[in-house]
């Protein structure tokens, strides 16, 4: 069962639906007790990185979720939720992030491209991985993001280029993995890595 962390904001639904499609069992639940019971975790978001953190700390989720990583619960955040795993974000002002990851979250600076960044992207791949191996060749995703996080080469996995920006897309740390880019919005690409950590992400 794949629990998905619902603190009042976030692509719920989108993500439930994807799952299902892949017939995974999911549940979208707010209880600590509930959640602890699942084999693996998925932090979505959408919003502002500053109440998405409120919003976890008021219902005591941020430390049920440094509780379940430490525990190695595979964990994987999308969009929002990735960005949370980081250390900071500037967005609207410095918020701390839960620290899974190394590294902060800056706004977009290229003024020759549009901010927010609204559509598909490829993704070139920085470290080889069994995810890799499981995708095309050419691998393209769906963003909808004005920040992006500047995370540790070591835990980057695949990247976009958005004008002279190198997004992260894919991060990756031990039992902790985030997607900049929704995968349940993705195609089948997108499918393709929500059932690799599904199955096969330790």
């Amino acid at each position: 069962m794949i629990g998905i962390i619902d603190y009042g904001m976030g692509n719920l639904a989108s993500v439930s639906n994807a799952l299902h499609q892949i017939q995974q069992k999911c549940c979208i639940s707010s209880d600590p007790q509930i959640l602890k019971d699942c084999d693996r975790l998925i932090l979505p978001g959408v919003g502002a990185f500053g109440d998405c953190m409120a919003n976890l700390q008021q219902r005591h989720l941020d430390s049920f979720i440094l509780d379940q990583a430490a525990q190695a619960k595979p964990l994987l955040g999308i969009c929002l939720g990735m960005q949370m795993l980081f250390e900071e974000s500037e967005e609207k002002g410095k918020t701390k992030g839960l620290g899974l990851l190394k590294g902060n979250v800056v706004m977009i600076d290229d003024p020759e491209v549009p901010i927010p960044e609204i559509g598909w992207n490829d993704l070139i791949w920085n470290h080889g991985s069994a995810l890799a191996k499981e995708l095309p060749e050419k691998t393209y995703v769906y963003y909808v993001h004005s920040y992006y996080a500047k995370a540790h080469d070591g835990d980057l996995l695949a990247y976009s280029m958005y004008g002279n920006v190198r997004v992260a897309g894919i991060v990756q740390k031990e039992h902790v993995m985030g997607t900049q880019f929704h995968p349940e919005k993705s195609g089948r690409d997108g499918l393709c890595i929500l059932k690799y950590f599904a199955e096969e992400f330790q």
